[in-house]
């Protein structure tokens, strides 16, 4: 990895839209190297620094349209800021229950390690009401916004990135396209496949079209010939049911391949033949390059509309994204 000093000169590089594409920053003997060298060699990175970027100000803009909103509000009832967020919501926000705290205590025993549920209670008692105060707040926040017309102009940075040889599932037609780079070894990739059937189902063809990109990553020995198996499994038109398998699977040996593709009805001499010809490698190999190209230095990497969604993240940050593009999509 390289180091942060190299990263923050770049990244003034990339800031600077008056510099040539072909501008040279570098001579080795006769080799030379110029800025475009140096943007795709840092590209994740880039890319990681511009969507931190966007975080930073979106958090800034929300913060500054929270406090504009709870100002109107309490200029309009004659009180402070401070005495409507009272009202509004910390009265409004519940002492847990026991059987919350209990959950709670449960959910975490073994951080806790031997303190019982009472030495902890005030500890969780605390952690459940601020959490609570979150919600209300942010629930108050959308009421003010139907009383006060909002809208916010920043845009999140966004990747071009296409489909590449897997058939997509849902609607060509839906507004919001999510395409996923993963790897069959990796385990964050098989912990969020409940999550993505979650948000397939919650959404529906109609509104979610998804695609699968291939990403093995080196250190994932069975990564690959997975890869191509599932290659093999596309060209009988069972991607899916075997990418599924897949997934679920923690052999990713060779027979197990071959036992895989029986249970999902494949013509075994056929499939056995593809894959010992490794026909998909450059298929395979061309996925990486899109990924590398879009920032993607590990698994999985979703891009929603081309907005980089990074790891196993909950079906809360799904959501986020695709209600922001629908409504978009809307206006």
């Amino acid at each position: 990895m390289r180091n942060a000093p190299a990263i923050a000169f770049v990244s003034l590089l990339a800031l600077a839209p008056g510099l040539a594409a072909a501008e040279q920053l570098a001579t080795v003997g006769k080799k030379t190297i110029d800025r475009a060298d140096v943007e795709k060699a840092v590209k994740p990175q880039l890319v990681a620094l511009e969507r931190e970027r966007f975080e930073i100000i979106k958090g800034g803009v929300d913060q500054l349209v929270a406090e504009a909103l709870f100002e109107q509000e309490a200029t309009a009832r004659g009180v402070t800021v401070e005495q409507l967020q009272q009202v509004e919501i910390v009265e409004k926000v519940p002492q847990p229950s026991d059987d919350q705290i209990k959950k709670v205590y449960d959910d975490n025993k073994e951080q806790l390690g031997e303190a019982t549920v009472d030495q902890v209670k005030p500890q969780i008692v605390e952690y459940l009401v601020r959490q609570t105060a979150q919600t209300r707040r942010d629930a108050f926040i959308e009421e003010l916004k139907k009383k006060y017309p909002t809208s916010v102009s920043l845009k999140a940075p966004v990747v071009q990135v296409a489909f590449g040889s897997t058939p997509p599932k849902g609607n060509p037609k839906a507004p919001v396209t999510i395409i996923e780079f993963s790897d069959y070894e990796c385990p964050f990739c098989k912990r969020v496949e409940p999550t993505v059937t979650e948000v397939l189902k919650t959404y529906g063809p109609d509104k979610v079209q998804f695609a699968y990109r291939n990403f093995p990553l080196p250190m994932h020995s069975h990564a690959r010939p997975a890869a191509e198996a599932a290659g093999c499994a596309n060209e009988q038109g069972k991607f899916w049911e075997y990418h599924d398998k897949l997934m679920a699977a923690t052999d990713l040996s060779p027979d197990n391949f071959k036992k895989l593709a029986g249970e999902v009805g494949m013509d075994a001499k056929k499939f056995d033949e593809c894959l010992a010809a490794k026909k998909f490698t450059a298929a395979i190999d061309k996925d990486v390059e899109a990924g590398e190209a879009a920032g993607v230095n590990g698994t999985p990497a979703f891009f929603i509309n081309g907005r980089m969604l990074d790891g196993a993240q909950p079906f809360e940050s799904f959501k986020e994204v695709i209600d922001e593009e629908l409504a978009a999509k809307k206006s």
